[in-house]
């Protein structure tokens, strides 16, 4: 009768705030007393918690939490089982809480979040002391171990729910950055203990991926990490928990988060030091491609603005040889011309002089991958402004410095040939497409007319005009001031890359004369 009486007793402390103290006082009589079996009254509370009202799931957990622990504490046997069992069914019940995201909803605390993860941390302090002291002393029995497994799974949960998701600052230490705090210690006291019985999946994997942010990152508990390590192993271990973290590149938390880690991953490393042989490895190829996605698909301003930052800094740490396999990549997977143009402006920033990868048959390599149009003469000039833009500066930068690229035997001429046949096909493309969206921008000034005198004329007729067509389905959608000025912008691109062609073949014309 005693376990009957726990589900309304925890109820009417919830809802009835004048009765709140003698329904505690009740649900502690019948856990102290012995009037109930611990295991009974374990059971009653873990239902009670399974059938937790939704809209009530922060005050329930709040009353609750004291009263367990009490009963588990008196448990004699299968007590790391109890303990395990509540703190999966808690857990459980707060991760449909929302998550503050900000300090404000933080200090405010409007569904109790934060509450409830004091809560469970005070929860847990008992059996955590416990477990430490019995680890001490190398006492190894298997509910101990299971005991220490259980606390682990909860820290590890913990890591990914709430903490994967909150903004945390070292500089405001939030009740989140607390408990953080403390899962960082216990898991990465426990880590020691169940090394090698930890499942490897997706939950698994986030969890690391926090573990590693909240230590490089905010610097929790970083005083106690190995200082052995060198900067280029920890950026190679850490690639994993990034790539884990770009790849939700549609959860902004996420990405921040491995921004952050990707960013102080390598800010520790020499520039121009990381070798080759690391883009062999699955996660140096995974992140950069991760990070191209979030440049091209991610919605958010500022994330594209940080990833840029990201791409550059990363470029900044690879050696001349890694760079140009980096870029030979990057050229033939992006797909995107904003991409593919910021690699070219970076081959373009390479100093080639002192560097056989940025010179001679290694640079004309990288320059057939540039200078060319996969779409040939049906190329989207405007789509691929940016590249084309890019290709021609680099263009024009190689031929002015022709004495370096003259001292190898044939190199000079083979990138006059690619040269001619990318210019070539360049202006077939240009000519094509200045007739087009001349045509269009004819087109349009005619349909303006038309409908300026259509709507003369219906206003000498008193008639409303309900609907006027358009021809031309591909700028249907704007106004006709947005259509012409794209339309006038498109033909004074074209006559920008045809001004940038004509003066790359004067500067060769010039240095041709001067040789001769």
């Amino acid at each position: 009768m005693g376990c009957v009486l726990v589900a309304p007793l925890v109820n009417e402390a919830v809802k009835n705030k004048k009765s709140f103290d003698h329904c505690q006082a009740a649900i502690t009589h019948l856990s102290r007393v012995g009037a109930c079996r611990p295991d009974e009254l374990l059971h009653s509370f873990l239902e009670l918690i399974e059938d937790i009202d939704p809209g009530a799931i922060s005050e329930t957990i709040l009353v609750l939490v004291p009263h367990l622990q009490t009963v588990l504490l008196c448990l004699e046997e299968r007590k790391a089982a109890g303990v395990g069992s509540a703190l999966f069914a808690l857990q459980k019940q707060l991760s449909r809480l929302p998550v503050p995201y900000t300090q404000r909803q933080v200090e405010a605390d409007e569904h109790g979040l934060c509450r409830c993860c004091n809560a469970l941390a005070a929860f847990t302090k008992p059996f955590i002391e416990a477990a430490m002291r019995k680890n001490g002393n190398y006492i190894t029995n298997s509910e101990e171990e299971e005991l220490r497994m259980e606390l682990f799974k909860f820290c590890m949960r913990s890591l990914r729910d709430p903490l994967l998701q909150a903004e945390l600052n070292r500089d405001r230490k939030s009740s989140l950055w607390i408990f953080a705090t403390e899962i960082m210690v216990r898991a990465r006291f426990y880590s020691f203990s169940i090394k090698g019985k930890e499942t490897d999946n997706s939950q698994s994997r986030e969890s690391r991926a926090c573990l590693a942010y909240l230590l490089f990152v905010q610097l929790i508990t970083l005083d106690s990490f190995p200082a052995v390590f060198r900067p280029v192993f920890v950026l190679q271990c850490n690639m994993e928990h990034i790539n884990q973290l770009l790849n939700r590149y549609k959860n902004e938390s996420h990405l921040l988060k491995g921004l952050a880690l990707y960013t102080k991953s390598l800010e520790s490393v020499e520039d121009n030091s990381l070798p080759v042989s690391l883009l062999d490895l699955k996660s140096f190829y995974d992140v950069p491609q991760n990070l191209r996605k979030l440049l091209t698909d991610c919605p958010i301003q500022h994330l594209r603005e940080s990833g840029l930052q990201v791409l550059q800094l990363f470029i900044n740490k690879l050696d001349a040889e890694a760079k140009h396999k980096f870029f030979r990549c990057m050229l033939k997977t992006s797909n995107h011309a904003g991409v593919e143009s910021y690699v070219v402006k970076n081959i373009r920033n390479q100093p080639g002089n002192t560097n056989k990868w940025f010179l001679g048959e290694e640079l004309l390599s990288l320059l057939g991958l540039v200078l060319c149009l996969p779409q040939g003469a049906q190329t989207d000039l405007l789509n691929s402004m940016d590249r084309i833009m890019e290709s021609l500066s680099l263009l024009r930068y190689l031929v002015i410095r022709d004495k370096e690229l003259r001292s190898p035997v044939n190199v000079w001429e083979k990138l006059c040939r690619i040269k001619d046949e990318y210019l070539k096909m360049l202006r077939v493309c240009i000519g094509i497409s200045r007739g087009y969206y001349s045509a269009e921008l004819k087109a349009l000034r005619e349909d303006q007319k038309l409908k300026a005198r259509e709507a003369r004329d219906a206003a000498r007729a008193t008639r409303l005009v309900k609907s006027i067509t358009v021809k031309h389905e591909n700028v249907s959608n704007m106004s006709p001031e947005v259509q012409h000025q794209v339309l006038q912008s498109a033909l004074v691109t074209f006559d920008l890359m045809e001004s940038l062609i004509v003066r790359i073949e004067e500067i060769t014309e010039e240095k041709r004369k001067i040789l001769t």
